[in-house]
């Protein structure tokens, strides 16, 4: 029977195979915007729409930023450390030490000119993060102008434009090549995120940094720090100080103001920060500061939702979370809560018949598996958040 199938098999694959190559052959065709062409391109992600030309241009010793006609006034200095960043990404590779004087002046851009119509400087979910740049032709020297409706907007400009430039080692000057360029783009998701671990694999505040950075260079927006799990618990939280107990060591933690400094760092390169703590399981590493939080001292997770303190605890996280994180979602995890299996450590359902507090408690009509997601739906109302699960909130019989 094996033997008659396996051709079938083959046969199929086959089919895969070339149905794969259709599609990448409709992609490529797609992304041919404006007739384009994707192999041509340096532009991190494609944008919306582009069209350029074939000539060059170079920027000018003094490459500067104008912000005449912009309604944003940047008193937080984000537009300037953001055209700081573009000068700095685009001069990074090599020395320019080029003689400008042998360049006609009709192939120097002087600058680039941002007009930001919007002055709010609020980063939050949704925001209007579209921009249009062109660079203009040989031969009409000026500037280059970039138009967004927010100051997140100008700075996905600033990176597309530090895309259009490279060193050219005859000039030994930048230059920006196939001008004039004409980029209007807009994001296809207003969630673009990337997630760090730091509960299994601490990371130091630089390192995070670096990751902000990467972020920011690809025009992603939310960063997804996943802060807290079963492995370790390294952040402080003032309203409950045990809590960083359970991190891998003392050197691996982090402070209020480190958690702080990430959140703002972020910002200000139009990343939003998702923090996330796991519960009800996944928790282990609670009880290293705080013990009642176990079900038993055999049973180390999930939390011991029979305990009024538990919650407390969990009250007192979000609510020190709401004074660092600022995004409209907090991430409460609601997966893998094992309550049957005796796996590595004994099951909180198997721990019923050691601790009569919990069979008690089970046995209450409000504590249902309704009654505690009210509890949680409640927490997430005196917080003013949008709460975020992986899963079921309890598993039953090994179902999720």
């Amino acid at each position: 029977m094996q033997e008659l199938i396996r051709p079938q098999r083959f046969l199929m694959m086959g089919k895969i195979v070339w149905v794969l190559l259709v599609v990448v052959l409709l992609v490529q065709a797609v992304l041919a915007i404006d007739g384009v062409s994707v192999d041509r391109l340096n532009i991190w992600p494609m944008p919306h729409s582009v069209s350029h030309g074939h000539e060059s241009l170079f920027l000018s010793k003094d490459f500067e930023l104008n912000t005449e006609g912009t309604k944003y006034n940047d008193g937080s200095g984000i537009l300037k450390d953001g055209f700081s960043r573009l000068l700095d990404m685009v001069r990074v590779a090599h020395v320019v030490d080029g003689n400008f004087s042998k360049i006609d002046t009709s192939l120097l851009l002087q600058g680039l000119h941002v007009v930001v119509l919007s002055a709010d400087g609020q980063l939050q979910y949704g925001i209007d993060e579209s921009y249009k740049l062109s660079v203009p032709a040989s031969g009409k020297p000026g500037y280059a102008y970039l138009e967004a409706h927010t100051v997140y907007g100008a700075l996905h400009g600033f990176q597309t434009f530090s895309q259009l430039c490279l060193f050219n080692f005859t000039t030994r000057v930048i230059e920006v090549p196939m001008v004039p360029w004409t980029v209007i783009d807009q994001p296809r998701f207003s969630f673009r995120g990337l997630l760090i671990d730091t509960s299994r694999h601490y990371l130091p505040l630089p390192v995070i940094k670096n990751v902000i950075d990467s972020m920011a260079y690809a025009k992603l927006n939310v960063l997804h720090w996943h802060i807290v799990d079963a492995q370790s618990f390294p952040l402080e939280i003032p309203s409950y100080p045990k809590l960083w107990d359970g991190a891998y060591s003392v050197s691996e933690r982090y402070t209020f103001a480190d958690a702080a400094e990430i959140v703002s760092y972020a910002q200000r390169r139009g990343i939003n920060v998702l923090g996330e703590i796991d519960v009800p399981g996944h928790a282990r590493s609670w009880g290293i500061g705080y013990p009642s939080l176990w079900p038993s001292k055999d049973c180390l997770e999930p939390l011991d939702v029979s305990n009024n303190f538990t919650f407390k605890v969990i009250d007192g996280i979000l609510s020190d979370f709401s004074k660092i994180f600022k995004f409209k979602f907090v991430h409460l995890g609601g997966d893998e809560v094992n309550t049957i299996d005796e796996g590595i450590w004994p099951s909180w359902e198997f721990s019923l018949g050691l601790d009569d507090r919990i069979t008690v408690w089970m046995q209450q009509p409000k504590n249902t598996i309704n009654g505690v997601m009210d509890i949680k739906e409640n927490i997430k109302l005196d917080h003013e958040v949008s709460k975020i699960y992986e899963a079921v909130f309890l598993n039953e019989k090994g179902t999720s």
